[in-house]
Protein backbone atom coordinates (compact mmCIF):
# COMPACT_ATOMS: atom_id res chain seq x y z
CA UNK A 1 0.00 0.00 0.00
CA UNK A 2 1.84 3.12 -1.39
CA UNK A 3 1.39 6.71 -1.02
CA UNK A 4 -0.05 7.56 -4.50
CA UNK A 5 -2.27 4.15 -4.50
CA UNK A 6 -5.76 5.09 -4.11
CA UNK A 7 -6.13 2.52 -1.05
CA UNK A 8 -3.64 4.45 1.03
CA UNK A 9 -5.40 7.62 0.54
CA UNK A 10 -8.42 5.92 1.77
CA UNK A 11 -6.63 4.03 4.62
CA UNK A 12 -5.10 7.37 5.74
CA UNK A 13 -8.75 9.49 5.53
CA UNK A 14 -10.39 6.82 7.74
CA UNK A 15 -7.69 7.00 9.99
CA UNK A 16 -7.52 10.93 10.31
CA UNK A 17 -11.32 10.80 11.06
CA UNK A 18 -11.22 8.18 14.06
CA UNK A 19 -8.27 9.99 15.36
CA UNK A 20 -10.10 12.57 16.22
CA UNK A 21 -13.31 10.66 16.99
CA UNK A 22 -12.09 8.25 19.86
CA UNK A 23 -11.10 9.59 23.13
CA UNK A 24 -7.60 11.11 23.10
CA UNK A 25 -6.44 8.51 25.70
CA UNK A 26 -6.42 6.16 22.57
CA UNK A 27 -5.19 8.51 19.49
CA UNK A 28 -1.77 6.42 20.28
CA UNK A 29 -3.13 2.88 20.56
CA UNK A 30 -5.01 3.61 17.05
CA UNK A 31 -2.14 4.66 15.56
CA UNK A 32 -0.08 1.58 16.41
CA UNK A 33 -3.02 -0.31 14.96
CA UNK A 34 -3.03 1.37 11.98
CA UNK A 35 0.78 0.36 11.42
CA UNK A 36 0.43 -2.51 11.98
CA UNK A 37 -2.22 -2.80 9.52
CA UNK A 38 -0.28 -0.60 7.06
CA UNK A 39 2.54 -3.43 7.57
CA UNK A 40 0.28 -6.14 7.40
CA UNK A 41 -1.06 -5.05 4.04
CA UNK A 42 2.64 -4.82 2.35
CA UNK A 43 3.25 -7.90 3.55
CA UNK A 44 1.42 -10.12 6.21
CA UNK A 45 4.75 -12.67 6.36
CA UNK A 46 7.09 -9.19 7.42
CA UNK A 47 5.34 -8.83 10.36
CA UNK A 48 7.31 -11.15 12.35
CA UNK A 49 10.56 -9.06 11.44
CA UNK A 50 9.20 -5.76 12.49
CA UNK A 51 8.04 -7.87 15.63
CA UNK A 52 11.03 -9.08 16.31
CA UNK A 53 13.56 -6.03 16.54
CA UNK A 54 10.53 -4.42 18.00
CA UNK A 55 10.55 -7.15 21.23
CA UNK A 56 14.38 -7.34 21.35
CA UNK A 57 15.35 -4.14 21.97
CA UNK A 58 12.22 -3.63 23.98
CA UNK A 59 13.89 -5.87 26.38
CA UNK A 60 17.08 -5.50 26.23
CA UNK A 61 17.06 -1.16 26.84
CA UNK A 62 14.80 -2.25 30.04
CA UNK A 63 17.47 -4.75 31.14
CA UNK A 64 20.67 -2.22 30.36
CA UNK A 65 18.23 0.48 32.58
CA UNK A 66 17.55 -1.83 35.30
CA UNK A 67 21.32 -2.99 35.26
CA UNK A 68 22.17 0.93 35.44
CA UNK A 69 19.51 1.58 38.21
CA UNK A 70 20.76 -1.31 40.50
CA UNK A 71 24.23 0.07 40.11
CA UNK A 72 22.82 3.58 40.99
CA UNK A 73 21.06 2.20 44.04
CA UNK A 74 23.95 -0.46 45.27
CA UNK A 75 26.48 2.40 44.87
CA UNK A 76 24.16 4.83 47.04
CA UNK A 77 23.86 2.00 50.01
CA UNK A 78 27.49 1.23 50.24
CA UNK A 79 28.83 4.85 49.35
CA UNK A 80 30.43 5.13 52.79
CA UNK A 81 32.70 1.67 53.11
CA UNK A 82 33.62 1.42 49.41
CA UNK A 83 37.24 3.07 48.74
CA UNK A 84 37.56 5.10 45.14
CA UNK A 85 38.94 2.05 43.02
CA UNK A 86 36.32 -0.71 44.44
CA UNK A 87 33.80 2.00 43.34
CA UNK A 88 35.42 2.06 39.79
CA UNK A 89 36.11 -1.50 40.10
CA UNK A 90 32.23 -2.21 40.21
CA UNK A 91 31.31 0.23 37.96
CA UNK A 92 33.29 -1.07 35.11
CA UNK A 93 31.91 -4.55 36.33
CA UNK A 94 28.28 -3.38 35.69
CA UNK A 95 29.18 -1.49 32.56
CA UNK A 96 30.34 -4.45 30.60
CA UNK A 97 26.98 -6.08 31.83
CA UNK A 98 25.35 -3.73 30.06
CA UNK A 99 27.59 -3.70 26.90
CA UNK A 100 27.20 -7.49 26.67
CA UNK A 101 22.80 -6.71 26.24
CA UNK A 102 23.77 -3.53 23.76
CA UNK A 103 26.21 -6.02 21.40
CA UNK A 104 24.23 -8.88 22.02
CA UNK A 105 21.15 -7.15 20.50
CA UNK A 106 22.86 -5.18 17.67
CA UNK A 107 24.26 -7.82 16.26
CA UNK A 108 20.99 -9.91 16.32
CA UNK A 109 19.30 -7.30 14.44
CA UNK A 110 21.53 -6.30 12.13
CA UNK A 111 22.48 -9.63 11.62
CA UNK A 112 18.42 -10.10 10.84
CA UNK A 113 18.95 -7.30 8.60
CA UNK A 114 22.03 -8.78 6.65
CA UNK A 115 20.21 -11.77 6.29
CA UNK A 116 17.27 -10.90 4.59
CA UNK A 117 19.52 -8.12 2.66
CA UNK A 118 22.39 -9.15 1.81
CA UNK A 119 23.01 -12.66 2.29
CA UNK A 120 22.57 -13.48 -1.89
CA UNK A 121 25.05 -10.24 -2.67
CA UNK A 122 27.84 -12.09 0.14
CA UNK A 123 26.51 -15.41 -1.99
CA UNK A 124 26.83 -14.51 -5.47
CA UNK A 125 30.28 -13.06 -4.52
CA UNK A 126 32.03 -16.34 -3.05
CA UNK A 127 30.19 -17.95 -5.90
CA UNK A 128 32.13 -15.75 -8.08
CA UNK A 129 35.36 -16.33 -6.30
CA UNK A 130 34.60 -19.98 -6.57
CA UNK A 131 34.21 -19.89 -10.63
CA UNK A 132 37.62 -17.85 -10.89
CA UNK A 133 39.23 -20.64 -8.42
CA UNK A 134 37.72 -23.64 -11.11
CA UNK A 135 35.79 -25.33 -8.35
CA UNK A 136 32.02 -26.57 -9.64
CA UNK A 137 30.54 -26.43 -6.36
CA UNK A 138 28.30 -23.20 -5.82
CA UNK A 139 26.55 -21.55 -2.66
CA UNK A 140 22.37 -22.21 -2.77
CA UNK A 141 20.84 -18.08 -2.50
CA UNK A 142 18.54 -17.98 0.25
CA UNK A 143 16.21 -15.49 -1.69
CA UNK A 144 14.85 -13.92 1.07
CA UNK A 145 12.40 -10.63 0.23
CA UNK A 146 13.86 -7.92 2.09
CA UNK A 147 10.44 -6.43 4.42
CA UNK A 148 9.62 -2.92 3.41
CA UNK A 149 11.52 -0.11 5.37
CA UNK A 150 14.02 -2.71 7.45
CA UNK A 151 16.90 -0.80 7.33
CA UNK A 152 15.14 2.54 8.54
CA UNK A 153 13.10 0.98 11.55
CA UNK A 154 16.12 -1.40 12.34
CA UNK A 155 18.33 1.41 12.65
CA UNK A 156 15.77 3.52 14.45
CA UNK A 157 15.12 1.08 16.90
CA UNK A 158 18.91 0.53 17.27
CA UNK A 159 19.92 3.95 17.56
CA UNK A 160 16.96 4.51 20.45
CA UNK A 161 18.92 0.93 22.42
CA UNK A 162 22.52 2.91 21.89
CA UNK A 163 20.72 6.41 23.23
CA UNK A 164 19.29 4.07 26.67
CA UNK A 165 22.84 2.48 27.09
CA UNK A 166 24.47 5.95 26.79
CA UNK A 167 21.55 7.17 29.68
CA UNK A 168 20.79 10.15 27.02
CA UNK A 169 16.74 8.60 27.13
CA UNK A 170 15.09 6.65 29.51
CA UNK A 171 13.97 3.54 28.85
CA UNK A 172 10.28 3.06 27.49
CA UNK A 173 8.67 1.06 29.85
CA UNK A 174 5.69 0.51 28.09
CA UNK A 175 5.83 -1.93 25.07
CA UNK A 176 3.27 -0.87 23.13
CA UNK A 177 4.48 2.36 23.12
CA UNK A 178 7.73 1.71 21.76
CA UNK A 179 5.97 -0.57 19.21
CA UNK A 180 4.44 2.57 17.86
CA UNK A 181 7.78 4.38 18.10
CA UNK A 182 9.69 1.42 15.93
CA UNK A 183 6.36 0.64 13.23
CA UNK A 184 4.62 4.45 12.74
CA UNK A 185 3.67 3.72 9.28
CA UNK A 186 4.63 7.12 7.48
CA UNK A 187 8.09 6.41 8.56
CA UNK A 188 8.27 2.91 7.13
CA UNK A 189 8.36 4.10 3.30
CA UNK A 190 11.61 5.83 3.30
CA UNK A 191 12.16 7.46 7.06
CA UNK A 192 13.55 9.62 8.17
CA UNK A 193 15.21 7.87 11.16
CA UNK A 194 13.87 9.94 14.01
CA UNK A 195 15.36 9.85 17.59
CA UNK A 196 13.07 8.49 20.56
CA UNK A 197 13.75 12.09 22.52
CA UNK A 198 12.38 14.03 19.26
CA UNK A 199 9.57 11.83 18.38
CA UNK A 200 7.73 10.35 21.52
CA UNK A 201 6.89 13.49 23.31
CA UNK A 202 4.46 14.36 20.04
CA UNK A 203 3.79 10.64 19.33
CA UNK A 204 2.05 9.67 22.20
CA UNK A 205 0.70 12.94 23.66
CA UNK A 206 -3.28 13.56 23.22
CA UNK A 207 -4.19 16.16 20.50
CA UNK A 208 -6.97 17.98 19.98
CA UNK A 209 -8.21 18.98 16.72
CA UNK A 210 -6.50 22.18 15.46
CA UNK A 211 -7.14 23.91 12.03
CA UNK A 212 -3.99 25.21 11.71
CA UNK A 213 -1.99 22.60 12.19
CA UNK A 214 -4.29 20.23 10.38
CA UNK A 215 -4.37 22.82 7.55
CA UNK A 216 -0.72 23.24 7.22
CA UNK A 217 -0.37 19.14 7.46
CA UNK A 218 -2.61 18.82 4.38
CA UNK A 219 -1.04 21.78 2.54
CA UNK A 220 2.60 19.39 3.02
CA UNK A 221 1.05 16.43 1.74
CA UNK A 222 -0.02 18.34 -1.40
CA UNK A 223 3.38 19.53 -1.87
CA UNK A 224 4.55 16.08 -1.77
CA UNK A 225 2.50 14.43 -4.20
CA UNK A 226 3.02 17.90 -6.34
CA UNK A 227 6.42 16.75 -5.88
CA UNK A 228 6.23 12.46 -6.75
CA UNK A 229 3.61 12.83 -9.16
CA UNK A 230 4.02 15.80 -11.18
CA UNK A 231 7.56 16.15 -11.33
CA UNK A 232 9.20 12.29 -10.26
CA UNK A 233 7.05 9.82 -11.99
CA UNK A 234 6.56 11.95 -15.00
CA UNK A 235 10.64 12.06 -15.65
CA UNK A 236 10.96 8.62 -15.06
CA UNK A 237 10.06 7.61 -18.30
CA UNK A 238 13.07 9.21 -19.53
CA UNK A 239 15.12 7.93 -17.23
CA UNK A 240 14.34 3.98 -17.95
CA UNK A 241 14.53 4.37 -21.36
CA UNK A 242 18.16 6.22 -21.26
CA UNK A 243 19.21 3.42 -18.41
CA UNK A 244 17.70 0.66 -19.84
CA UNK A 245 19.27 0.53 -23.57
CA UNK A 246 23.14 1.76 -22.39
CA UNK A 247 24.52 0.49 -25.75
CA UNK A 248 21.97 2.82 -27.79
CA UNK A 249 21.74 5.64 -25.64
CA UNK A 250 25.68 6.77 -24.65
CA UNK A 251 27.55 10.09 -24.77
CA UNK A 252 25.07 12.94 -24.37
CA UNK A 253 22.40 11.00 -23.38
CA UNK A 254 24.33 9.48 -20.22
CA UNK A 255 24.37 13.49 -19.39
CA UNK A 256 20.76 14.04 -19.82
CA UNK A 257 20.28 10.39 -18.19
CA UNK A 258 22.00 11.88 -15.06
CA UNK A 259 20.74 15.04 -14.59
CA UNK A 260 17.21 12.90 -15.07
CA UNK A 261 17.62 11.14 -12.58
CA UNK A 262 18.83 13.16 -9.89
CA UNK A 263 15.93 15.55 -10.48
CA UNK A 264 13.66 12.50 -9.82
CA UNK A 265 15.71 11.17 -7.01
CA UNK A 266 15.29 14.75 -5.25
CA UNK A 267 11.55 15.14 -6.19
CA UNK A 268 10.83 11.13 -5.31
CA UNK A 269 12.73 11.24 -2.06
CA UNK A 270 11.87 14.97 -0.79
CA UNK A 271 8.37 14.20 -1.89
CA UNK A 272 7.77 11.35 0.07
CA UNK A 273 9.21 13.17 3.06
CA UNK A 274 7.17 15.75 2.52
CA UNK A 275 4.16 13.30 2.51
CA UNK A 276 5.32 11.54 6.11
CA UNK A 277 5.83 14.65 7.38
CA UNK A 278 2.45 16.17 5.83
CA UNK A 279 0.62 12.99 7.51
CA UNK A 280 1.82 13.33 10.95
CA UNK A 281 0.88 16.79 11.37
CA UNK A 282 -2.13 16.31 10.41
CA UNK A 283 -2.56 14.25 13.83
CA UNK A 284 -0.39 16.66 16.01
CA UNK A 285 2.86 14.58 15.62
CA UNK A 286 5.92 16.51 15.00
CA UNK A 287 8.69 14.60 12.54
CA UNK A 288 11.96 16.19 11.91
CA UNK A 289 12.96 17.69 8.52
CA UNK A 290 15.37 15.29 6.64
CA UNK A 291 16.56 18.05 3.70
CA UNK A 292 17.44 21.88 3.79
CA UNK A 293 17.72 22.46 -0.02
CA UNK A 294 20.62 20.28 -0.65
CA UNK A 295 21.48 21.42 -4.48
CA UNK A 296 22.29 24.46 -2.76
CA UNK A 297 25.09 23.00 -1.34
CA UNK A 298 28.63 24.80 -2.38
CA UNK A 299 30.50 21.47 -1.47
CA UNK A 300 30.10 17.81 -1.17
CA UNK A 301 30.40 18.11 2.49
CA UNK A 302 28.09 20.98 2.66
CA UNK A 303 25.78 18.87 0.83
CA UNK A 304 26.04 15.90 3.16
CA UNK A 305 24.77 18.24 5.97
CA UNK A 306 21.50 19.23 3.84
CA UNK A 307 20.66 15.26 2.12
CA UNK A 308 19.03 12.63 4.15
CA UNK A 309 20.08 14.59 7.73
CA UNK A 310 18.58 11.82 9.74
CA UNK A 311 20.61 9.20 7.81
CA UNK A 312 23.90 11.30 8.25
CA UNK A 313 23.60 12.30 12.11
CA UNK A 314 23.03 8.57 12.50
CA UNK A 315 25.91 7.19 10.99
CA UNK A 316 27.71 10.12 12.38
CA UNK A 317 26.08 9.96 15.74
CA UNK A 318 26.35 5.83 15.93
CA UNK A 319 29.35 4.89 14.21
CA UNK A 320 31.68 7.79 13.28
CA UNK A 321 32.28 8.85 16.59
CA UNK A 322 32.33 5.39 19.21
CA UNK A 323 34.88 4.17 16.39
CA UNK A 324 36.79 7.33 16.47
CA UNK A 325 37.13 7.42 19.74
CA UNK A 326 37.72 3.33 20.80
CA UNK A 327 40.21 2.03 22.31
CA UNK A 328 41.80 0.02 19.23
CA UNK A 329 41.26 3.58 17.42
CA UNK A 330 43.27 5.37 20.06
CA UNK A 331 45.97 2.47 20.26
CA UNK A 332 46.22 3.08 16.34
CA UNK A 333 46.45 7.38 16.65
CA UNK A 334 49.22 6.67 18.67
CA UNK A 335 50.56 3.91 16.52
CA UNK A 336 50.58 6.00 13.62
CA UNK A 337 51.57 9.41 15.03
CA UNK A 338 54.74 7.26 16.01
CA UNK A 339 55.51 5.60 13.05
CA UNK A 340 54.48 8.02 10.26
CA UNK A 341 54.46 11.64 12.35
CA UNK A 342 52.43 13.85 14.24
CA UNK A 343 50.67 15.44 11.10
CA UNK A 344 49.89 12.13 9.21
CA UNK A 345 49.52 10.19 12.47
CA UNK A 346 46.21 12.70 13.37
CA UNK A 347 44.46 12.03 10.22
CA UNK A 348 44.76 8.45 9.76
CA UNK A 349 42.37 7.07 12.68
CA UNK A 350 40.11 10.25 10.51
CA UNK A 351 40.13 8.82 7.63
CA UNK A 352 39.35 5.10 8.88
CA UNK A 353 36.34 5.89 10.92
CA UNK A 354 35.37 8.09 7.84
CA UNK A 355 36.00 5.01 5.52
CA UNK A 356 34.32 2.60 7.42
CA UNK A 357 31.24 5.25 7.73
CA UNK A 358 31.28 5.34 4.12
CA UNK A 359 31.20 1.72 3.06
CA UNK A 360 28.62 1.19 5.66
CA UNK A 361 26.48 4.16 4.25
CA UNK A 362 27.10 2.19 0.62
CA UNK A 363 25.67 -1.07 1.71
CA UNK A 364 23.19 0.73 3.21
CA UNK A 365 21.33 1.81 0.60
CA UNK A 366 21.72 -1.55 -1.52
CA UNK A 367 23.35 -4.99 -1.70
CA UNK A 368 25.34 -4.17 -4.69
CA UNK A 369 28.93 -3.14 -5.52
CA UNK A 370 27.32 -0.31 -7.48
CA UNK A 371 26.53 1.47 -4.01
CA UNK A 372 29.72 0.53 -2.31
CA UNK A 373 32.10 2.30 -4.55
CA UNK A 374 29.08 5.15 -4.41
CA UNK A 375 29.64 5.56 -1.08
CA UNK A 376 33.58 5.19 -1.50
CA UNK A 377 33.56 7.40 -4.12
CA UNK A 378 32.17 10.22 -1.65
CA UNK A 379 34.79 9.31 1.01
CA UNK A 380 37.27 9.64 -1.74
CA UNK A 381 35.95 13.34 -3.08
CA UNK A 382 35.33 14.06 1.11
CA UNK A 383 38.89 13.16 2.10
CA UNK A 384 40.93 14.74 -1.02
CA UNK A 385 38.85 17.81 -0.15
CA UNK A 386 39.75 18.16 3.17
CA UNK A 387 43.50 17.61 2.32
CA UNK A 388 43.18 20.75 0.16
CA UNK A 389 41.73 23.07 2.23
CA UNK A 390 44.53 24.56 3.21
CA UNK A 391 45.42 25.45 -0.73
CA UNK A 392 41.66 26.45 -0.67
CA UNK A 393 42.06 29.16 1.92
CA UNK A 394 44.80 30.37 0.33
CA UNK A 395 43.19 30.56 -2.88
CA UNK A 396 40.20 32.22 -1.12
CA UNK A 397 42.69 34.91 0.22
CA UNK A 398 44.44 35.36 -2.95
CA UNK A 399 41.85 36.28 -5.49
CA UNK A 400 38.87 38.29 -4.55
CA UNK A 401 36.29 37.34 -7.00
CA UNK A 402 35.55 33.67 -4.60
CA UNK A 403 33.19 35.91 -2.22
CA UNK A 404 31.22 36.70 -5.31
CA UNK A 405 28.10 35.66 -6.29
CA UNK A 406 29.24 34.53 -9.73
CA UNK A 407 31.86 32.22 -7.61
CA UNK A 408 29.38 31.06 -5.24
CA UNK A 409 27.19 30.03 -8.09
CA UNK A 410 29.69 28.82 -9.71
CA UNK A 411 30.27 26.36 -6.50
CA UNK A 412 26.77 25.49 -6.41
CA UNK A 413 26.48 23.83 -10.63
CA UNK A 414 30.41 21.91 -9.52
CA UNK A 415 28.57 20.87 -6.43
CA UNK A 416 25.88 19.73 -8.20
CA UNK A 417 27.71 17.59 -11.17
CA UNK A 418 29.45 16.09 -8.96
CA UNK A 419 26.45 14.47 -7.07
CA UNK A 420 25.14 14.10 -10.37
CA UNK A 421 28.61 12.17 -11.53
CA UNK A 422 28.36 10.30 -8.74
CA UNK A 423 24.47 9.15 -8.86
CA UNK A 424 25.26 7.03 -12.02
CA UNK A 425 25.94 4.33 -9.56
CA UNK A 426 22.12 4.06 -8.63
CA UNK A 427 21.18 4.00 -11.93
CA UNK A 428 23.04 1.40 -13.73
CA UNK A 429 22.77 -2.33 -12.81
CA UNK A 430 26.89 -2.51 -12.59
CA UNK A 431 29.90 -0.90 -12.04
CA UNK A 432 31.22 -2.17 -15.81
CA UNK A 433 28.18 -0.18 -17.16
CA UNK A 434 28.48 2.56 -15.23
CA UNK A 435 32.38 2.99 -15.94
CA UNK A 436 30.89 2.46 -19.58
CA UNK A 437 28.25 4.92 -19.55
CA UNK A 438 30.29 7.82 -17.56
CA UNK A 439 33.28 7.16 -20.18
CA UNK A 440 30.86 7.62 -22.97
CA UNK A 441 30.36 11.10 -21.97
CA UNK A 442 33.76 11.59 -23.71
CA UNK A 443 34.36 9.32 -26.45
CA UNK A 444 30.99 9.31 -28.16
CA UNK A 445 30.53 12.72 -29.74
CA UNK A 446 26.73 12.87 -30.16
CA UNK A 447 25.66 16.13 -28.29
CA UNK A 448 24.00 17.29 -31.52
CA UNK A 449 20.77 15.54 -29.65
CA UNK A 450 20.23 18.16 -27.33
CA UNK A 451 18.80 20.23 -29.96
CA UNK A 452 17.81 17.87 -33.17
CA UNK A 453 14.58 16.57 -31.51
CA UNK A 454 16.16 13.09 -30.34
CA UNK A 455 15.23 14.15 -26.59
CA UNK A 456 11.55 13.23 -28.00
CA UNK A 457 12.07 10.07 -28.46
CA UNK A 458 12.73 9.00 -24.79
CA UNK A 459 8.91 8.25 -23.95
CA UNK A 460 8.46 12.29 -22.91
CA UNK A 461 6.72 14.79 -25.35
CA UNK A 462 6.74 18.10 -25.39
CA UNK A 463 3.85 18.45 -23.35
CA UNK A 464 6.16 16.50 -20.57
CA UNK A 465 8.81 18.70 -21.10
CA UNK A 466 7.13 21.62 -20.63
CA UNK A 467 5.44 20.84 -17.18
CA UNK A 468 8.94 19.35 -16.04
CA UNK A 469 10.40 22.81 -16.87
CA UNK A 470 7.40 24.69 -14.96
CA UNK A 471 7.99 22.31 -12.31
CA UNK A 472 11.48 22.53 -11.75
CA UNK A 473 10.67 26.42 -11.86
CA UNK A 474 7.99 25.84 -9.42
CA UNK A 475 10.64 24.09 -6.87
CA UNK A 476 14.02 26.55 -7.11
CA UNK A 477 11.02 29.63 -6.38
CA UNK A 478 10.52 27.57 -3.12
CA UNK A 479 13.76 26.69 -2.27
CA UNK A 480 14.67 30.31 -3.32
CA UNK A 481 11.48 31.95 -0.73
CA UNK A 482 12.47 29.39 2.09
CA UNK A 483 15.86 30.89 2.54
CA UNK A 484 13.38 33.66 3.92
CA UNK A 485 10.78 31.99 6.17
CA UNK A 486 8.27 28.95 5.95
CA UNK A 487 6.46 29.53 2.63
CA UNK A 488 3.51 28.17 4.40
CA UNK A 489 3.66 30.83 6.90
CA UNK A 490 3.69 33.91 3.93
CA UNK A 491 0.78 32.06 2.46
CA UNK A 492 -1.17 32.19 5.13
CA UNK A 493 -0.61 36.24 5.97
CA UNK A 494 -2.03 36.72 2.57
CA UNK A 495 -6.36 36.57 2.18
CA UNK A 496 -7.88 34.07 1.64
CA UNK A 497 -8.94 34.47 -2.27
CA UNK A 498 -5.01 34.29 -2.77
CA UNK A 499 -4.82 31.34 -0.23
CA UNK A 500 -7.69 28.97 -2.26
CA UNK A 501 -6.24 30.03 -5.49
CA UNK A 502 -2.43 28.72 -4.69
CA UNK A 503 -3.68 25.78 -2.86
CA UNK A 504 -6.68 24.87 -5.25
CA UNK A 505 -4.71 25.34 -8.01
CA UNK A 506 -1.75 23.15 -6.49
CA UNK A 507 -4.33 20.45 -6.20
CA UNK A 508 -5.81 20.73 -9.57
CA UNK A 509 -2.07 20.16 -10.95
CA UNK A 510 -1.65 17.51 -9.14
CA UNK A 511 -4.92 16.12 -10.27
CA UNK A 512 -4.76 17.20 -13.94
CA UNK A 513 -1.04 16.93 -14.78
CA UNK A 514 0.28 14.24 -12.62
CA UNK A 515 2.05 11.20 -13.67
CA UNK A 516 -0.78 8.24 -13.00
CA UNK A 517 -0.20 5.60 -15.52
CA UNK A 518 -2.68 2.86 -16.41
CA UNK A 519 -4.94 2.38 -14.05
CA UNK A 520 -3.11 4.55 -11.40
CA UNK A 521 -0.10 2.19 -11.52
CA UNK A 522 1.95 5.01 -10.30
CA UNK A 523 5.70 4.06 -9.37
CA UNK A 524 6.71 3.40 -6.05
CA UNK A 525 9.32 5.76 -3.77
CA UNK A 526 13.26 5.28 -4.84
CA UNK A 527 14.04 4.71 -0.89
CA UNK A 528 10.95 1.86 -0.28
CA UNK A 529 13.52 -0.39 -0.99
CA UNK A 530 15.68 0.56 2.11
Amino acid sequence: MFFTSYGFLGFAALLFLMYYLVPKKCQWPLLLAASYIFYFMAGADYLIYIFATTVTVYFAARRIERNLDGQKLWLKEHKAELSKEEKKAYKESRKRGRLRWLIFCVLLNIGILAAVKYADFFISNVNGILTALGRREQLSFWSLAAPMGISFYTFQALGYLIDVYRGTIPAEKNLLKFALFVSFFPQLVQGPISRFGDLAQSLFAEHPFDGRTVSYGLQRILWGYFKKMVIADRILAGVRTIVGDGGTYQGAYVFVGMLFYTLELYADFTGGIDITIGIAQTMGITIQENFNRPYFSKSLKEYWRRWHISMCSWFRDYIFYPLSISGPMQKFTKFSRRHFGEAVGKRLPVYVSSFAVWFATGIWHGASWNFIVWGLGNFAVLMISEELEPLYGKFHKRFSFSESGMYRLFQIGRTFLLVCVLNLFDCYASLADTFHAFASMFTVPNWHILWDGSLMELGLTGLDYGILGAGVMVLLAVSLLQRRGGVRDRIARRAYPVRFVIWYGLFLIVLLMGAYGIGYDASQFIYNQF
